[in-house]
């Protein structure tokens, strides 16, 4: 009788050592931290708004990223077409933000016009948005034709600054608009540059290799001389107190210093290239020099 009853007691002792061991392997399966699973990159959606119109109908865009308190504002394509390369290096600085948000810090706010002259570039490339480089002619007549926006004019030359009804373009006159701003897309960029106060704006031309600092009547702001030699440092653009090729009036940066907004032209190399690595360099020293005054 004893013999059976220990062999009860043991046989019952270790059903509960089983049954304990069970509770303890579930317990560690079910309660421990799952697995980290890869997951995709997190994406940046800007602000998208039209800040006007262009005399064929064609949205002005302007895309916003960031919340800080310091706003940057880059604009492309003034001269459409003719210097689509600007418009293209907009929008491959879009791409980058959208994939890179940790790059803007936090006290700024970039917004980018691609393109401030769709008409323009729609005549040379017969796309809208972000059109494709292999649809670009690189012809220097058709170029040539989707500089002006579809009065004709330069849009370069209809800013407040100095304004004549004609001006200059290399050896050419080109015509300035009927008065200061009465060009569509130049009020547009005007309307929205002093909605919010700008920090600082960046434009980008081609081909002059260089980055130029803007002035009006009283000289050149102590910013736009920061700006200009850090984006020159990064970028190895050469960096220029004027421009002096030839005489130009109504230019939108220099507008922009008779504002007190600091402002800069960055002139790509080619009509061609968006030298997309000395721009980054030049706009994450812009990103250094603002991110420190927070």
């Amino acid at each position: 009788m004893r013999s059976t009853f220990t062999n009860r007691y043991i046989i019952i002792g270790i059903i509960l050592v089983i049954l304990g061991i069970c509770v303890v392997v579930f317990t560690r399966l079910y309660s421990s931290t799952p697995p980290v699973t890869q997951t995709e990159p997190i994406q940046l959606e800007p602000q998208h708004v039209v800040i006007g119109k262009s005399i064929e109908g064609r949205a002005i865009d302007a895309y916003t990223y960031g919340t800080g308190a310091t706003h940057l504002l880059f604009v492309g394509g003034i001269h459409g077409g003719y210097e689509w390369n600007s418009v293209l290096l907009a929008y491959t600085f879009m791409d980058y933000l959208e994939a890179n948000p940790e790059i803007i810090p936090e006290n700024i706010t970039v917004t980018i016009i691609p393109a401030s002259n769709p008409d323009g570039v729609y005549a040379v490339t017969g796309k809208e948005g972000r059109f494709a480089i292999s649809d670009v002619s690189t012809s220097s007549t058709i170029l040539a034709g989707g500089r002006f926006n579809a009065h004709k004019v330069d849009l370069n030359r209809n800013f407040d600054c100095k304004w004549q009804p004609q001006s200059t373009w290399q050896t050419k006159m080109v015509s300035a608009g009927t008065a200061a701003f009465s060009e569509p897309e130049a009020l547009a960029l005007k309307t929205f540059a002093t909605s919010v106060h700008q920090d600082a704006v960046i434009f980008w031309h081609s081909q002059s290799n260089a980055i130029y600092a803007s002035q009006c009547l009283h000289g050149i702001l102590p910013t736009t001389l920061d700006i200009m030699n850090a984006y020159s440092k990064a970028s190895a653009y050469s960096a220029n107190t004027s421009f002096d090729a030839y005489a130009t009036t109504g230019a939108a940066d220099d507008w922009l210093a008779s504002i007190n907004i600091p402002a800069i032209t960055v002139e790509l190399q080619t009509h061609s290239s968006i030298e997309w690595d000395r721009n980054l360099s030049g706009i994450k020293a812009l990103f250094d020099y603002f991110g420190q005054k927070k």
